[in-house]
């Protein structure tokens, strides 16, 4: 019926659960694609190349910064990350919704962009709770995981600019909750414009 499709951003501190709410969201609901993010940063174990991330030295991405390549992109723990823009706007011209899990620097460029973007910020229950959920996946040096808690709170203050905040307490009420958003957000008028400029269209007869 001519719908576009929603272009959904997540965003929240290292460690509050982005990756796992959205793999089960991209598990749970057909239409969504996820964005592969572009970074400088080396990878971790077990990540691949073009699944996890596109992994690139530094003058590659600055060179797609010059090109207009990217829809958006930040510098964080001294690191380039950033969206290739090409796979967003073919995705979303496909009528497909599209997930982009990225720092909050990078979705408030999106917000720019597409007024109609829609960005989730997915918070742990408390700090210490973070505390544990950093050191107890292993990925990144204690001295790594004391910087980016150091830089929770001012990230939260972040949180007044998105559309939706969820506290990921629960894993599986969280996805439920992040569901639950995505499908009011296909139930307003906005989203629905073409149907609805079709339906009014139409001609019709008195009997």
């Amino acid at each position: 019926m001519g719908r576009k499709g929603l272009l959904l951003v997540f965003s929240g501190p290292s460690g509050a659960g982005k990756g796992t709410i959205c793999r089960a969201l991209l598990n749970e609901i057909p239409s969504l694609r996820l964005s592969v993010s572009a970074t400088t940063r080396p990878s971790r174990s077990g990540e691949i190349e073009g699944k996890h991330y596109f992994f690139l030295k530094r003058d590659v991405f600055k060179k797609m910064i010059e090109d207009g390549q990217l829809l958006e992109w930040a510098e964080v723990y001294g690191n380039y990350y950033g969206t290739p823009l090409q796979y967003v706007q073919k995705t979303l011209a496909g009528g497909n919704d599209i997930i982009l899990e990225i720092d909050i620097q990078g979705a408030l460029q999106v917000k720019e962009k597409f007024p109609e973007a829609v960005l989730i910020f997915i918070v742990p229950p408390s700090k210490s709770d973070l505390k544990l959920r950093l050191l107890s996946r292993g990925a990144d040096a204690e001295g790594e995981v004391a910087r980016r808690l150091a830089c929770v709170a001012s990230e939260m203050n972040f949180a007044w600019r998105y559309d939706y905040i969820i506290i990921n307490d629960v894993i599986d009420r969280a996805v439920s909750n992040a569901a639950a958003i995505i499908r009011a957000e296909k139930s307003k008028p906005g989203y629905l414009e073409d149907f609805l400029r079709n339906f009014s269209d139409e001609k019709t007869s008195d009997r």
